[in-house]
């Protein structure tokens, strides 16, 4: 009992250090964190080296019993953070703010998992892409980044996610290159529409494999549809095998040749699921040529991709459904 008391207490202790805060190396501008209380939230804004912009989103008063579940959120491409959390559109605003909403769709997972503290990260290239600032400053800073955020949150052994839409993905797959193995307190991977930078000769695939067989815990979702086919002024604008409807096809296939696939069908979207769930792939045909790059997300996308494979999944939300998490969603710029 003693023993036990000692444990809750040293939890108790760093979820404390989390409320105000530990800087760490590299760390610009961040002090402690801003509570939300329309929310229950509390958020924090820093920079950190190289060249990256973070804000991370943690619930108001987390509870030291539960586990955390630290979501590392790579943006689009062209989109800012505040973009990319969402609010109710006010006169004026930049229409980014109503396509995302990764913010309100985390208020829905916290109320679908309450028994997880679920903290998501949002990390920004200053260049407002992630490819770019690879190309400048390669994939080895990668790990240090996310060991500095790690150690501010400062929860203990956290369930990390990575995840990441359009060129968010090439955010997951550089920290796949500067790592021989996927790390075991990584529990999912989550491609939302995103898998552009897939490349089996960089050992992509066999690094899923060794990570999924490693745990049933571990899971991969990759969200995808028909941009082969889309079309934008009249014109196709990916190539058959560079969109992620030719890369997801290629990871599938890759994997298919090492897992058992289960395949179904309903209407324009096909599921491949394989390890029992843990390995999920959902690609949406296009027979319309429209461009869903987004939609994807914005219809529970992000929700999906978090709760795919476990007993939450389509639970008071529907993929590619209308938005789950409207009440949810920020009014105002505060």
């Amino acid at each position: 009992m003693i023993a036990r008391r000692a444990a809750h207490l040293a939890a108790a202790l760093c979820l404390a250090l989390s409320v105000r805060g530990q800087p760490a190396p590299g760390a610009s501008g961040f002090n402690s964190f801003t509570v939300r209380p329309a929310f229950h939230e509390r958020t924090a804004s820093f920079t950190l080296e190289p060249e990256v912009k973070v804000e991370i989103n943690a619930p108001a008063a987390p509870a030291p019993a539960r586990k955390t579940v630290l979501i590392f959120y790579a943006l689009p491409n062209g989109n800012t953070i505040g973009q990319t959390i969402g609010r109710k559109l006010q006169p004026g605003d930049d229409w980014h703010f109503d396509i995302q909403h990764i913010g309100a769709q985390t208020r829905f997972l916290r109320q679908a998992l309450p028994d997880r503290n679920i903290v998501v990260v949002y990390l920004q290239a200053n260049q407002r892409s992630w490819p770019a600032w690879r190309k400048k400053h390669g994939d080895a800073p990668i790990p240090g980044l996310l060991d500095s955020i790690r150690k501010i949150v400062a929860a203990p052994d956290p369930e990390i996610v990575l995840g990441g839409h359009s060129g968010g993905g090439s955010f997951i797959f550089g920290c796949l290159n500067a790592a021989t193995n996927i790390p075991d307190n990584i529990v999912r991977l989550a491609f939302l529409d995103s898998d552009y930078a897939y490349d089996p000769a960089l050992g992509h695939t066999e690094k899923f494999q060794r990570w999924l067989e490693a745990s049933p815990q571990h899971r991969l979702c990759v969200i995808a549809y028909n941009d082969d086919t889309a079309l934008a002024n009249g014109k196709p604008f990916v190539s058959a095998s560079g969109g992620t409807w030719g890369r997801s096809h290629l990871m599938l296939a890759d994997l298919g040749a090492r897992f058992k696939f289960t395949r179904q069908t309903a209407g324009d979207l096909e599921t491949d699921t394989a390890l029992g769930g843990q390995i999920k792939f959902l690609l949406m045909a296009n027979p319309e040529h429209k461009i869903l790059h987004t939609v994807q997300v914005e219809r529970n996308g992000f929700i999906e991709a978090m709760l795919s494979g476990t007993t939450n999944e389509a639970a008071g939300y529907q993929y590619f459904g209308p938005r789950a998490y409207e009440k949810w969603i920020k009014k105002g710029q505060n």
